[in-house]
């Protein structure tokens, strides 16, 4: 997989972006409960147990910033957290493809994220994390089709890239390069990371930087 060639000031500027404090401002459970469209948003999408929360915990550098837990499917609702210098809210939403999950509370998340991803006109990009043992799955497919009808920019996250041995790695980074190759939303680059390694971040906050400065 090529690896791209930040300029300088920009990983100085992600790091500087994420040096500065995050704080949970609150959750959402409709649409009604979100603060006004008056800065930047990025959101994280994934299964649950990706290892969203771990990873914004790492990414912003506060442990228990957001709440980790080994239940699939905690994350009920629209998580947001602000930046207490910068032009930035990241918006967690709630993790998808619990099975056991009822099928009422589905439709409900469902609709929440639907609403969300079409009415937010500062959402700037989806991060879509996939798990880096097993690469994209059907869910996460519907949910990236999803991304494309609607026209939001997203840019796939392999995480927990520390599990797989070398030759894995490779299989599942083309089998998602292969996956997002023709997808009119899909940003080309697959970001790795682990939260237990801190891999990748550096590039990640870079990229959010990037958002911010175009």
């Amino acid at each position: 997989m090529s690896t791209i060639d930040y300029a300088p000031e920009m990983i100085e500027r992600g790091r500087l972006l994420f040096a500065r404090p995050f704080l949970f401002v609150k959750g959402c459970v409709s649409i009604a409960d979100l603060p006004e469209m008056d800065r930047v948003e990025i959101s994280f999408a994934g299964r649950s147990n990706v290892g969203k929360s771990s990873l914004i915990n790492a990414l912003c550098g506060v442990s228990g910033l957001a709440r980790t837990s080994n239940t699939p499917g905690r994350t009920q609702e629209l998580n947001i957290f602000e930046s207490q210098s910068e032009n930035l809210r990241i918006v967690d939403m709630p993790g998808y493809g619990y099975a056991r999950a009822p099928e009422d509370k589905v439709r409900k998340w469902t609709r929440l994220v639907h609403r969300y991803l079409t009415g937010r006109a500062t959402l700037r990009r989806v991060y879509v994390l996939v798990d880096g043992r097993h690469g994209p799955k059907e869910n996460d497919l519907v949910v990236m089709n999803e991304l494309d009808s609607t026209a939001v920019s997203y840019q796939v996250v392999l995480t927990k890239s520390d599990k797989p041995t070398k030759e894995e790695l490779e299989k599942v980074i083309a089998k998602t390069q292969a996956a997002i190759a023709k997808r009119p939303a899909a940003h080309p680059h697959v970001i790795l990371t682990s939260s237990v390694k801190d891999v990748g971040l550096k590039e990640l906050r870079t990229e959010i930087a990037m958002l911010l400065e175009s």
